[in-house]
Protein backbone atom coordinates (compact mmCIF):
# COMPACT_ATOMS: atom_id res chain seq x y z
CA UNK A 1 0.00 0.00 0.00
CA UNK A 2 1.19 3.47 -0.90
CA UNK A 3 1.48 6.09 1.52
CA UNK A 4 -1.38 8.09 -0.29
CA UNK A 5 -3.70 5.10 -0.23
CA UNK A 6 -3.24 4.68 3.51
CA UNK A 7 -3.84 8.53 3.94
CA UNK A 8 -7.26 7.92 1.66
CA UNK A 9 -8.27 5.02 3.58
CA UNK A 10 -7.91 6.05 7.17
CA UNK A 11 -9.76 9.29 6.07
CA UNK A 12 -12.39 7.57 4.51
CA UNK A 13 -12.76 5.45 7.20
CA UNK A 14 -13.21 7.76 9.91
CA UNK A 15 -16.98 8.38 8.48
CA UNK A 16 -16.19 12.21 9.36
CA UNK A 17 -17.87 14.74 7.60
CA UNK A 18 -14.46 16.35 6.75
CA UNK A 19 -14.30 13.83 3.93
CA UNK A 20 -17.00 15.18 2.39
CA UNK A 21 -15.64 19.14 2.21
CA UNK A 22 -12.20 17.22 0.53
CA UNK A 23 -14.25 16.00 -2.05
CA UNK A 24 -14.41 18.93 -4.00
CA UNK A 25 -10.58 20.33 -4.00
CA UNK A 26 -8.19 19.98 -7.06
CA UNK A 27 -6.35 16.98 -6.54
CA UNK A 28 -2.88 18.37 -4.93
CA UNK A 29 -4.97 20.25 -2.42
CA UNK A 30 -7.00 17.42 -1.61
CA UNK A 31 -4.15 14.88 -1.29
CA UNK A 32 -2.27 17.77 0.97
CA UNK A 33 -5.61 17.67 3.12
CA UNK A 34 -5.84 14.26 3.47
CA UNK A 35 -2.72 13.58 4.50
CA UNK A 36 -3.17 16.48 7.47
CA UNK A 37 -6.19 14.45 8.64
CA UNK A 38 -5.35 11.18 8.58
CA UNK A 39 -2.26 12.76 10.68
CA UNK A 40 -4.86 14.37 13.31
CA UNK A 41 -6.42 11.11 12.85
CA UNK A 42 -3.69 8.95 14.11
CA UNK A 43 -2.69 11.00 16.81
CA UNK A 44 -6.22 11.30 18.20
CA UNK A 45 -6.88 7.35 17.79
CA UNK A 46 -4.03 6.82 19.67
CA UNK A 47 -5.82 8.67 23.09
CA UNK A 48 -9.26 7.14 22.31
CA UNK A 49 -8.04 3.52 21.52
CA UNK A 50 -5.48 2.98 23.93
CA UNK A 51 -6.67 1.77 27.32
CA UNK A 52 -3.23 2.25 29.04
CA UNK A 53 -2.20 5.82 29.60
CA UNK A 54 1.40 5.19 29.96
CA UNK A 55 1.34 3.65 26.50
CA UNK A 56 -1.05 5.99 24.64
CA UNK A 57 1.61 8.53 26.51
CA UNK A 58 4.55 6.59 25.04
CA UNK A 59 2.71 5.90 21.37
CA UNK A 60 2.46 10.09 21.67
CA UNK A 61 6.01 10.49 22.01
CA UNK A 62 7.26 8.88 19.36
CA UNK A 63 4.69 10.79 16.94
CA UNK A 64 6.80 13.84 18.38
CA UNK A 65 9.80 12.33 16.92
CA UNK A 66 8.73 11.04 14.05
CA UNK A 67 7.40 14.34 13.40
CA UNK A 68 10.82 16.02 14.03
CA UNK A 69 12.71 13.16 11.76
CA UNK A 70 10.24 14.00 8.81
CA UNK A 71 10.66 17.58 8.51
CA UNK A 72 13.90 16.34 8.85
CA UNK A 73 13.70 14.35 5.80
CA UNK A 74 13.33 11.45 7.08
CA UNK A 75 9.75 10.15 7.43
CA UNK A 76 9.07 6.52 8.95
CA UNK A 77 5.25 6.34 8.59
CA UNK A 78 3.25 6.47 5.94
CA UNK A 79 1.21 9.27 7.04
CA UNK A 80 4.20 11.39 7.55
CA UNK A 81 5.38 10.27 3.96
CA UNK A 82 2.17 11.31 2.56
CA UNK A 83 2.08 14.82 4.24
CA UNK A 84 6.07 15.70 3.44
CA UNK A 85 5.77 16.58 0.02
CA UNK A 86 3.03 19.02 0.68
CA UNK A 87 4.83 20.66 3.76
CA UNK A 88 6.57 23.18 1.59
CA UNK A 89 3.69 24.12 -1.18
CA UNK A 90 0.76 24.99 1.57
CA UNK A 91 3.07 26.37 4.60
CA UNK A 92 2.70 22.94 6.83
CA UNK A 93 4.49 23.55 10.16
CA UNK A 94 6.45 20.79 12.19
CA UNK A 95 4.79 23.76 15.30
CA UNK A 96 1.33 22.76 14.14
CA UNK A 97 1.87 19.08 14.36
CA UNK A 98 3.18 19.27 17.76
CA UNK A 99 -0.14 21.19 18.51
CA UNK A 100 -1.99 19.14 18.05
CA UNK A 101 0.20 16.09 19.61
CA UNK A 102 -0.08 18.62 22.43
CA UNK A 103 -4.15 18.26 22.49
CA UNK A 104 -4.12 14.93 22.31
CA UNK A 105 -1.54 14.78 25.38
CA UNK A 106 -4.13 16.52 27.63
CA UNK A 107 -7.10 14.21 26.77
CA UNK A 108 -4.67 11.72 28.73
CA UNK A 109 -3.38 14.39 31.43
CA UNK A 110 -7.06 15.55 32.63
CA UNK A 111 -10.41 14.60 32.20
CA UNK A 112 -12.52 17.59 33.70
CA UNK A 113 -12.29 21.88 32.63
CA UNK A 114 -12.71 24.30 35.27
CA UNK A 115 -13.96 26.76 32.89
CA UNK A 116 -14.56 27.74 29.72
CA UNK A 117 -10.85 29.31 29.57
CA UNK A 118 -9.42 26.21 30.09
CA UNK A 119 -11.18 24.09 27.27
CA UNK A 120 -10.72 26.64 25.31
CA UNK A 121 -7.18 25.90 25.74
CA UNK A 122 -7.93 22.45 24.40
CA UNK A 123 -10.04 23.58 21.51
CA UNK A 124 -7.18 25.68 20.26
CA UNK A 125 -4.94 22.58 20.21
CA UNK A 126 -6.86 19.89 19.00
CA UNK A 127 -9.09 22.30 16.33
CA UNK A 128 -7.92 25.75 16.00
CA UNK A 129 -4.83 24.61 14.83
CA UNK A 130 -6.27 22.21 12.37
CA UNK A 131 -8.01 24.99 11.24
CA UNK A 132 -5.51 26.85 10.29
CA UNK A 133 -3.65 24.58 9.01
CA UNK A 134 -6.66 23.45 6.37
CA UNK A 135 -6.65 27.15 5.90
CA UNK A 136 -3.61 27.41 4.52
CA UNK A 137 -3.78 23.69 2.49
CA UNK A 138 -7.34 25.25 0.76
CA UNK A 139 -5.55 28.26 -0.17
CA UNK A 140 -5.53 31.38 1.68
CA UNK A 141 -4.73 34.89 0.81
CA UNK A 142 -5.31 37.18 3.23
CA UNK A 143 -3.89 36.82 7.06
CA UNK A 144 -7.46 37.60 8.66
CA UNK A 145 -8.23 33.97 7.29
CA UNK A 146 -6.12 32.57 10.47
CA UNK A 147 -8.80 34.23 12.81
CA UNK A 148 -11.73 32.99 10.77
CA UNK A 149 -10.11 29.27 11.06
CA UNK A 150 -9.25 29.21 14.81
CA UNK A 151 -12.63 30.68 15.69
CA UNK A 152 -14.47 28.14 13.05
CA UNK A 153 -12.21 25.13 14.39
CA UNK A 154 -13.27 26.20 18.02
CA UNK A 155 -17.06 25.94 17.23
CA UNK A 156 -16.73 22.41 15.05
CA UNK A 157 -15.15 21.40 18.49
CA UNK A 158 -17.94 22.55 20.65
CA UNK A 159 -20.45 21.10 18.41
CA UNK A 160 -18.35 17.77 18.96
CA UNK A 161 -18.13 18.22 22.56
CA UNK A 162 -22.24 18.62 22.59
CA UNK A 163 -22.32 15.45 20.11
CA UNK A 164 -20.19 12.95 22.42
CA UNK A 165 -21.00 14.12 25.76
CA UNK A 166 -22.59 9.94 26.56
CA UNK A 167 -19.55 8.76 24.73
CA UNK A 168 -16.78 10.31 26.37
CA UNK A 169 -18.75 9.60 29.63
CA UNK A 170 -17.86 6.43 29.07
CA UNK A 171 -14.46 7.11 28.79
CA UNK A 172 -14.43 8.86 32.18
CA UNK A 173 -14.25 12.37 30.27
CA UNK A 174 -16.51 15.23 30.58
CA UNK A 175 -15.58 18.25 28.55
CA UNK A 176 -18.43 20.43 29.64
CA UNK A 177 -16.56 22.81 31.98
CA UNK A 178 -17.08 22.25 36.04
CA UNK A 179 -18.27 25.51 37.01
CA UNK A 180 -21.17 25.29 34.24
CA UNK A 181 -22.38 22.44 35.61
CA UNK A 182 -22.30 23.91 39.18
CA UNK A 183 -24.37 27.09 37.31
CA UNK A 184 -26.97 24.76 36.21
CA UNK A 185 -26.61 22.03 39.24
CA UNK A 186 -26.11 19.03 37.03
CA UNK A 187 -23.87 16.84 38.88
CA UNK A 188 -21.17 14.98 37.51
CA UNK A 189 -22.04 11.55 38.02
CA UNK A 190 -25.03 12.14 36.46
CA UNK A 191 -23.86 12.78 33.44
CA UNK A 192 -20.98 10.01 33.60
CA UNK A 193 -23.99 7.94 34.28
CA UNK A 194 -25.61 9.06 31.32
CA UNK A 195 -29.41 10.21 33.36
CA UNK A 196 -30.97 12.73 31.05
CA UNK A 197 -32.76 16.00 33.15
CA UNK A 198 -34.42 19.21 32.55
CA UNK A 199 -31.06 20.48 34.43
CA UNK A 200 -29.05 18.56 32.01
CA UNK A 201 -31.16 19.91 28.85
CA UNK A 202 -30.77 23.56 29.89
CA UNK A 203 -26.89 23.35 30.50
CA UNK A 204 -26.81 21.41 26.86
CA UNK A 205 -29.02 24.78 25.22
CA UNK A 206 -25.91 27.08 26.62
CA UNK A 207 -23.64 25.17 25.47
CA UNK A 208 -25.26 25.15 22.13
CA UNK A 209 -25.68 28.83 21.71
CA UNK A 210 -22.14 29.06 22.56
CA UNK A 211 -21.36 26.90 19.37
CA UNK A 212 -23.86 29.26 17.36
CA UNK A 213 -22.29 32.49 18.29
CA UNK A 214 -18.51 30.76 17.24
CA UNK A 215 -20.31 29.80 14.00
CA UNK A 216 -21.28 33.41 13.51
CA UNK A 217 -18.00 34.73 14.34
CA UNK A 218 -16.17 32.55 12.61
CA UNK A 219 -18.51 33.79 9.42
CA UNK A 220 -17.87 37.25 9.88
CA UNK A 221 -14.61 37.03 10.00
CA UNK A 222 -14.09 35.35 6.80
CA UNK A 223 -12.75 37.91 4.05
CA UNK A 224 -14.50 38.11 0.81
CA UNK A 225 -11.06 37.58 -0.85
CA UNK A 226 -10.51 34.18 0.61
CA UNK A 227 -14.31 32.97 1.09
CA UNK A 228 -14.11 31.18 -2.72
CA UNK A 229 -11.39 29.30 -1.70
CA UNK A 230 -12.41 28.34 2.12
CA UNK A 231 -15.24 26.67 0.75
CA UNK A 232 -14.03 23.30 2.38
CA UNK A 233 -14.75 25.11 5.52
CA UNK A 234 -17.45 26.40 4.47
CA UNK A 235 -18.88 22.95 3.52
CA UNK A 236 -18.08 21.73 7.34
CA UNK A 237 -19.38 24.58 9.09
CA UNK A 238 -22.72 23.94 7.23
CA UNK A 239 -22.60 19.93 8.09
CA UNK A 240 -21.72 20.17 11.88
CA UNK A 241 -24.53 23.22 12.40
CA UNK A 242 -27.18 21.12 10.93
CA UNK A 243 -25.83 18.70 13.07
CA UNK A 244 -26.02 20.61 16.16
CA UNK A 245 -29.44 21.96 14.74
CA UNK A 246 -30.70 18.33 14.90
CA UNK A 247 -29.26 17.78 18.49
CA UNK A 248 -31.49 20.52 19.57
CA UNK A 249 -34.66 19.45 17.95
CA UNK A 250 -33.81 16.09 19.74
CA UNK A 251 -33.72 17.75 23.23
CA UNK A 252 -30.36 16.89 23.34
CA UNK A 253 -30.52 13.10 23.68
CA UNK A 254 -26.73 12.83 23.83
CA UNK A 255 -26.46 10.91 26.78
CA UNK A 256 -27.85 7.78 25.58
CA UNK A 257 -27.29 7.93 21.34
CA UNK A 258 -25.39 9.48 18.99
CA UNK A 259 -26.94 11.82 16.74
CA UNK A 260 -25.72 11.99 13.30
CA UNK A 261 -26.13 13.00 9.66
CA UNK A 262 -26.48 9.76 6.85
CA UNK A 263 -23.54 10.26 4.27
CA UNK A 264 -25.95 11.21 1.42
CA UNK A 265 -27.46 14.49 3.66
CA UNK A 266 -23.49 15.77 4.60
CA UNK A 267 -22.70 15.23 0.53
CA UNK A 268 -25.94 16.83 -0.23
CA UNK A 269 -24.91 20.15 2.37
CA UNK A 270 -21.24 20.01 1.08
CA UNK A 271 -22.38 20.46 -2.88
CA UNK A 272 -25.06 23.24 -1.80
CA UNK A 273 -21.58 25.14 -0.46
CA UNK A 274 -20.02 24.29 -3.56
CA UNK A 275 -22.24 25.14 -5.92
CA UNK A 276 -24.84 27.84 -4.58
CA UNK A 277 -22.59 29.32 -2.05
CA UNK A 278 -25.20 28.52 0.89
CA UNK A 279 -24.89 27.42 4.18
Amino acid sequence: MTPEQYVQDKAAASGSSFYYAFLFLPKPRRAAITAFYAFCREVDDVVDEVSDPSVAATKLAWWRKEVAQAFDGHPQHPVMQALMPHADAYGIEARQLHEVIDGCQMDLDQTRYLDFAALKRYCHLVAGVVGEGAARIFGQTDAQTTAYAHKLGLALQLTNIIRDVGEDALRGRIYLPVNELQQFDVKAHEVLNRLHSERFVALMKFQAERAHAAYDEALALLPAADRRAQKPGLMMASIYRTLLREIERDDFRVLDQRVSLTPLRKLWLAWRVQALGRL
